[in-house]
């Protein structure tokens, strides 16, 4: 059974929709950032503040999310590691990563950082992320939030 839906939070604009899938299935959420965002008044949910720095609340969440957890976070390194550890991970636009689907977008992840770091002036066409967040993106991630939490509580 899912026990615990982590988000990680800076930038994701789908907590609430995530805290209301959580409450109808009575799961604990954990809200994780670096700071900025206001307590959530759920009882449910848990919002944790860690220090600055690159990748701390990454690490908070990874070392915690274990089999039948949930993580949503559109970081790749976050969903590659909460994936060995047994927990489903998911984009805010629905997208679920894998274990199937992991490892070629790590390698494209790569490949984009190496490109950047070559030419700075880079435009952004071709790059993930450089569309607007839409309903239909908000419906998916509904939807698959959901699956992933059934199919855990069917495990």
């Amino acid at each position: 059974m899912s026990r615990v839906i982590y988000i990680d939070a800076d930038a994701c604009p789908v907590k609430d929709e995530t805290v209301q899938v959580a409450r109808r299935h009575g799961l604990r959420v954990y809200i994780v950032s670096n700071g900025g965002i206001r307590p959530h008044q759920d009882p449910l949910v848990q919002t944790v503040i860690v220090s600055d720095g690159p990748d701390v609340a990454d690490k908070w969440i990874a070392d915690r999310a274990s089999d039948g957890d949930v993580v949503v976070t559109a970081d790749i390194t976050l969903a590659a590691r909460v994936i060995a550890s047994g927990s489903a991970a998911l984009r805010h636009n629905g997208d679920v990563f894998s274990a199937e689907n992991i490892g070629s977008q790590l390698a494209t992840r790569d490949l984009m950082t190496d490109l950047r770091a070559a030419d700075p002036l880079m435009t952004r066409a071709g790059k993930q992320g450089g569309r607007a967040f839409s309903k239909q993106d908000r419906s998916r991630f509904l939807e698959r939030l959901e699956a992933l939490i059934r199919k855990a509580n069917r495990s």
